[in-house]
């Protein structure tokens, strides 16, 4: 028989970069650069390093489990079908919401250095961040076909122009002032580093996009971990290029007044306004695309785990042909971009994906002789996710209560509405 497998090597490297390179680091940025200052590079290093240890785990489990479900098939293999699956998996159909608010909040916020509605910044932001929701949710509606379009050429359009900016601003950093606000003298201390790092892990998150697609990736054994490490590798030295050039060429003043833009603003000292322009546009495609692909992504996630009985079996049903998980998950996207701030989201989003993927790694060390997997290193890297966790959850109490409280109420209701869910449906059978 032929081989009808059809994603080859570069397409699903592609699928990883896509998922990372979305709107992630246009929106977490200037959190970064404000909190890390100096040692940016080394915040986004390091929160490289524990999405590369744990992709391991994700190419393991990829390979011996592959499945459309990706995330929520690894997690009900390693602890079964109960409470605490359902709980994980409804908190990474959650954390999909919230990094749909992160890339609205984050078209929001550079929409209106091209376009002003009302002339009121902030109302202007809310006002594109929602429309973008709208008009996504309506290409999704209309054609899935025209989702994975707009997505195959967004790939290819912020690439090419981040590409650039790196290599035009490297030109531009020598003889900059700024450069040596990357000396070790402006770096913070170790554990505000780590916290950094933690923060903006969400840019990092897309590359368990790959699990998603290992079922129809074209020799397997080889290119399923080629696809995570190699697209997960590039993702790490673009970071560090774009963290080392935005840091070299603004003044911390600057990065700080245009924390919400800054990766546009960065552009400015080598190319003018028509480089902040340029960046502005990227963004805003990235954003878009990155909207595109997850409102899809999260009603499949819904969906999943609602055919895996973890949501009640409605989500399985249809609504105008998709999923009725899109719907939900378009109105919750909505209320969350309009409710919170980019910070709190940022934050909830990394505590949500550090728990998903320490659980993910304690599948890989559960299912270590099964699946050919290093219990060494599935061990460390669950143990390092739990430990970069705590480190974000006393950043968060020390410096904001409310993003504290914010993630812990999401995560406690997802398992809530698990127990629930279970409790009531067990009692009804019986």
């Amino acid at each position: 028989m032929a081989d009808e497998k059809t994603v080859g090597l570069r397409e699903a490297v592609s699928i990883g970069v896509g998922g990372m390179v979305g709107g992630g680091i246009f929106a977490v940025l200037g959190l970064a650069a404000d909190l890390a200052q100096g040692g940016t590079p080394v915040a986004f290093l390091f929160a490289g390093l524990i999405a590369l240890m744990t992709s391991y785990s994700y190419a393991h489990l990829s390979k011996a489990y592959p499945d459309r479900g990706g995330t929520v098939r690894f997690i009900n293999e390693g602890f079964g079908r109960g409470v605490f699956s359902g709980g994980v998996n409804n908190l990474l159909w959650v954390s999909y919401v919230i990094m749909l608010s992160l890339y609205a909040s984050a078209f929001g916020s550079y929409a209106p250095n091209l376009i002003q509605i009302t002339g009121d910044k902030s109302l202007d932001q809310h006002l594109f961040a929602s429309a973008i929701i709208l008009l996504a949710t309506g290409i999704n509606y209309y054609s899935i076909k025209v989702v994975s379009a707009i997505e195959s050429y967004a790939v290819i359009i912020k690439l090419v122009i981040l590409l650039g900016f790196v290599g035009i601003g490297a030109v531009g950093l020598v003889g900059n002032p700024s450069l040596s606000q990357l000396s070790l003298g402006n770096w913070p201390s170790p554990l505000t580093l780590v916290t950094a790092g933690m923060i903006i892990f969400v840019a990092y998150e897309g590359f368990e996009l790959i699990a998603n697609a290992a079922p129809d990736i074209k020799s397997p054994e080889k290119n399923v971990p080629r696809a995570y490490y190699i697209a997960v590798i590039f993702v790490i030295a673009l970071y560090l290029a774009i963290a080392v050039i935005t840091v070299g060429s603004l003044p911390f003043k600057q990065i700080s007044d245009a924390q919400d833009y800054v990766l546009a603003e960065a552009a400015k000292p080598m190319l003018g306004q028509a480089g902040f322009t340029i960046i502005t546009i990227a963004a805003l495609i990235s954003t878009f695309s990155a909207i595109n692909a997850s409102l899809y992504g999260g009603s499949r996630v819904s969906y999943e785990i609602a055919e895996d009985d973890e949501l009640p079996h409605e989500f399985t049903a249809q609504f105008w042909n998709q999923p009725i998980g899109l719907l939900v998950t378009a109105v919750l996207t909505l209320i969350m971009v309009n409710t919170l701030k980019l910070e709190s989201i940022s934050s909830t989003g990394s505590i949500g994906f550090l728990l998903i993927f320490a659980v993910v790694n304690m599948v890989g060390f559960r299912k270590a002789a099964e699946i050919g997997c290093s219990r060494i290193v599935a061990a460390t890297s669950a143990f390092l996710c739990l430990a970069v966790l705590a480190a974000l959850l006393v950043h968060n109490f020390q410096t904001s209560k409310l993003n504290l409280l914010i993630a812990a109420v999401t995560v406690a209701t997802c398992f809530a509405c698990e127990y629930l869910y279970k409790h009531f449906k067990s009692g009804a059978d019986s």
